[in-house]
């Protein structure tokens, strides 16, 4: 069942991608305006127009193929559905609820959920394993666990992987308790077997769940663990949209659809981004502005790209990485001054910090003026609302060309 709902998902968003790409392109070419000098910057209209449209047929063809294809003998298959919570049908009046609820990762909630209201013996604890790289929503997928989860156990009890040299099995008996553990870094066999041997004890039907990006945790697992990977191209432009264009529909606004579609393929799937950028960007359906938006963003990667031989999201995974966001203070920048941001460690708010707080929409917006030294902070919407941020701040630098000191905006957390 889960392995066709994966199939069929994954045909959706395929058959959506072409529809919501080729779409709009159609309706610029009847209205004469696909040789617009803006469109042609774009990598989906350069390939339209240089195809003469034959593209279009031969990817609408194969996209078709592949939906006849998982739909073949799906009589039994809908039967049992009839009994599984529905998705959302309305692209386009989904971001009211994505808003507040983890998309998309239907197959692996299912799994947790099995796994999970599953009674098994007592005195041995399941442990699930669910690993995947940075910030692909491990903990958010946790955390949007169904009702049905919460009220299964007496208490759902969150560690980071130091805490378990600590635990207290007097905490959890005789509750029967969810324990999540975010593992950092690896940890002994010795340790482990440790901690495990004490949720044993008591012997109440207690779970854990081990959350990290180290695939060498698995070993842990008494189940398979669950892989969270980065979404498919297809899926992530098929959640901008929702994102980005809210209630309206992309095919009335086909520029907007076409800048869209190209922001972000620019993105290169990360979820922070998306909905920084998708909220931005909602709130202002103006064509310049959102090739305002594009060109800001083209201008950091490029920028980053050159000078660290890295995309800014390969950059902003990593702690301590410097990553260069002068194109979104154009105000602060010159010849001698370059504006950084340092990566780090999450934070919560603290009211005494002295520094002034700016939103990562509010510089890309350019809706704000951008002062020396700040603190820019991104807070996401969905539990465990994991925030984001970086302290900005001026420096002398030895230019890279003379032994004139130049000054650039550092940020540290």
């Amino acid at each position: 069942m889960l392995m066709k709902l994966k199939m069929l998902t994954e045909a959706m968003y395929k058959g959506y991608h072409v529809f919501d790409t080729y779409g709009p392109l159609e309706l610029i070419k009847e209205a004469g305006e696909v040789s617009d000098s803006y469109a042609l910057d774009f990598h989906y209209v350069r390939r339209f127009h240089l195809s003469g449209g034959t593209i279009v047929s031969r990817e609408v063809k194969s996209s078709l193929e592949n939906l006849e294809t998982v739909l073949d003998n799906l009589k039994e298959f809908v039967s049992l559905l009839n009994g599984c919570e529905r998705i959302f049908r309305n692209p386009y009046s989904t971001y009211l609820y994505i808003d507040n609820f983890m998309f998309g990762r239907q197959v692996e909630r299912q799994q947790i959920m099995s796994i999970l209201m599953l009674d098994d013996h007592p005195k041995i604890p399941a442990v699930l394993p669910i690993i995947g790289g940075c910030r692909v929503g491990k903990k958010t997928l946790v955390w949007s666990s169904d009702e049905r989860i919460r009220s299964h156990f007496s208490t759902i009890l969150h560690f980071g992987g130091d805490d378990i040299k600590k635990f207290d099995e007097r905490k959890v008996m005789p509750l029967k308790t969810l324990i999540t553990v975010e593992f950092i870094s690896d940890i002994s066999d010795c340790e482990w077997l440790n901690f495990y041997s004490l949720v044993a004890s008591s012997g109440n039907g207690s779970k854990v769940i081990i959350i990290s990006r180290l695939e060498k945790l698995a070993r842990f697992g008494t189940v398979n663990p669950i892989e969270l990977r980065n979404f498919s191209h297809e899926e992530y432009s098929y959640l901008f949209n929702v994102l980005a264009f809210g209630s309206s529909n992309p095919l009335d606004h086909p520029r907007l659809a076409i800048i869209g579609k190209e922001i972000a393929r620019t993105l290169q799937g990360s979820l922070v981004a998306i909905n920084i950028y998708a909220n931005v960007l909602r709130n202002n359906f103006s064509v310049p502005f959102w090739i305002r938006v594009l060109n800001l963003y083209r201008g950091m990667m490029e920028s980053n790209l050159s000078l660290y031989g890295e995309h800014p999201k390969s950059l902003l995974q990593k702690d301590g990485t410097i990553i260069d966001i002068t194109a979104f203070c154009p105000s602060l920048a010159t010849n001698s001054l370059r504006i950084t941001l340092l990566t780090g460690e999450k934070f919560k708010y603290d009211n005494k910090r002295e520094l002034p707080v700016m939103g990562f929409g509010d510089i890309i917006a350019g809706s704000v003026t951008m002062p020396m030294k700040f603190q820019l902070v991104w807070e996401s919407r969905l539990a465990p609302y994991t925030v984001i941020s970086a302290t900005c701040g001026a420096e002398e630098l030895l230019s890279t060309t003379s032994t004139r000191k130049k000054r650039k905006i550092v940020c540290t957390s």
